[in-house]
């Protein structure tokens, strides 16, 4: 199966991450997890690394394993990278080619296609500033699952910005590897 890099952000959406994880496991893939800081403000690490069974990349600094950066061997490792939430700032990050913690670094040396399923409040969601930069990404490839469209977010408010149910986003990724 594949080697999938799971990206997983400051986003309440966090939580999903770990079914996301378990289905991706359980589909045969080899998953590995980058955390931003901000993600472990919602989900610990140790769920993530027990559901993968691989230590979870929270630090481009914690690399003591061996000579060859740890964050570039997970980048050629890569048949697929996937940011699940994908906030507002990751999404800027990524369309700008910032490269100031692990993912971001890993993302910006990984060749592999790249899979975003955003997930925020639906005026962060709208506002042109992420609106360009959607529209960027998707200029350079980048593929978008979600946000929902309508729905109750964690903020109170109703509309867009939900993340996609973990069942699409299964099935998104099974159609990107398919057609590699």
């Amino acid at each position: 199966m594949a080697t999938i890099l799971l990206g997983i952000t400051g986003s309440i959406a966090a939580y999903k991450a770990a079914d996301l994880t378990g289905g991706l496991r359980k589909l045969g893939h080899e998953v590995h997890v980058i955390m931003t800081r901000d993600a472990t403000e919602f989900i610990a690490p140790l769920t993530l690394q027990v559901l993968s069974r691989h230590p979870v990349t929270t630090d481009l600094y914690d690399e003591k394993a061996s000579w060859h950066p740890g964050h570039i061997q997970l980048a050629d490792s890569a048949d697929l990278l996937v940011v699940a939430p994908a906030t507002a700032n990751i999404l800027a990050k990524l369309a700008c080619g910032l490269a100031d913690d692990a993912l971001s670094a890993i993302a910006l040396a990984c060749q592999a296609p790249l899979l975003l399923a955003p997930a925020m409040n639906g005026k962060m969601w709208t506002h042109p500033a992420t609106r360009e930069n959607v529209r960027r990404l998707r200029e350079r490839g980048a593929e978008f699952i979600g946000p929902e469209e309508e729905g109750m977010l964690a903020c109170g408010y109703e509309g867009p910005g939900r993340l996609w149910p973990v069942d699409g986003i299964l099935g998104r990724i099974g159609e990107l590897l398919a057609g590699r």
